[in-house]
């Protein structure tokens, strides 16, 4: 089954494909990956349909160097355990939406196309031969990197989890419809170029050990999506280096779970000045930026739940 999140004639609402194509349904699309009944309705065509972000996850577990051909590019080891890194859940966005890119805060954007696990029931202390039964389905991410950022801090909040650095869908596919999670494909396009061509194959850890080993960390909740990783081809690692600018196109798909086509746009903030760290000062005080960015994030949750 496939389940999305989309504007219709107007309209936010959930849609479903239970292999008869789409329908619409009342039942929020957080909801049915935990497992409700997904109460299809009325059929409705695919071209009809604006795909938004499906549901604001909850958290979103990131999991660094987990393809070998990336480690090799990169030139660094491979991990003796999986690199686990928080993507703030305001970073998510839809699978057209902008991704935002301020010159002013990083000029190392980068892309990541990876295979994104949702869960379906809540998790803690899984072995890893139990763990697929608490997987709900897949959906295609770009886990967009400021790689300035990284570098700068050590720890890779601000890198990972600028707002709109996340974007998730068209659609969650839910595991039944997928033989074996490691072997997917994985493509991205920058401006019609294609910059990574890999699969899952590569995966360091599979995703029923990336599933186990968050578990015993941290309890998993319905609607979590753990980010399995990236294969080679992005862009900061290259010779000379490429970095997302506003004007470009990025577009991701992992086979199965559809296309991202992303537009790179300067922020509205990008004529403020940033200097000596009290950048935000410009705005008159914290709230005046805070209260911008706050409302924008509101609206994208309203939008994308529908509820």
């Amino acid at each position: 089954m496939r389940i999305a999140t989309a504007r219709l004639d107007g309209i936010v609402t959930t849609v479903v494909d239970r292999g008869d194509g789409w329908r619409t349904s009342e039942v929020p699309a957080l909801d049915i990956v935990a497992g409700a009944d997904s109460e299809p309705g009325r059929r409705v065509a695919e071209d009809q349909l604006h795909y938004l972000l499906p549901y604001r996850p909850p958290t979103i577990h990131g999991i660094g160097l987990n393809f070998a051909d990336t480690v090799s590019e990169m030139g660094w080891q491979t991990p003796a355990a999986p690199y686990l890194f928080p993507k703030l859940s305001s970073s998510a966005c839809g699978p057209t939406d902008d991704i935002v890119v301020d010159l002013a805060l990083t000029t190392r954007v980068d892309w990541e196309a990876e295979l994104g696990v949702v869960i379906g029931r809540p998790a803690k202390c899984v072995p890893a031969e139990e763990a697929m039964s608490y997987v709900a389905g897949y959906i295609a991410a770009n886990d967009v990197s400021a790689r300035d950022l990284q570098e700068r801090d050590g720890q890779w909040v601000r890198g990972k989890g600028l707002d709109t650095f996340c974007p998730l869908g068209p659609w969650i596919l839910t595991k039944d419809e997928v033989a074996d999670p490691q072997r997917i494909a994985i493509r991205t396009w920058l401006n019609g170029q294609l910059v990574q061509d890999g699969s899952t194959a590569s995966m360091i850890f599979s995703v029923a050990e990336l599933v186990s080993y968050c578990s015993a960390f941290f309890t998993l909740a319905p609607g979590d999506v753990i980010l399995t990783g990236t294969p080679a081809g992005c862009g900061d690692f290259r010779s000379p280096p490429v970095a997302l600018r506003p004007g470009d196109v990025i577009e991701v798909e992992v086979a199965g779970l559809g296309r991202q086509r992303s537009h790179v746009s300067a922020s509205q903030w990008a004529g403020l000045p940033r200097d000596g760290g009290e950048w935000w000062r410009a705005a008159g005080s914290v709230g005046a930026c805070g209260q911008g960015d706050q409302e924008t994030v509101e609206g994208d949750d309203h939008e994308a739940r529908g509820h």
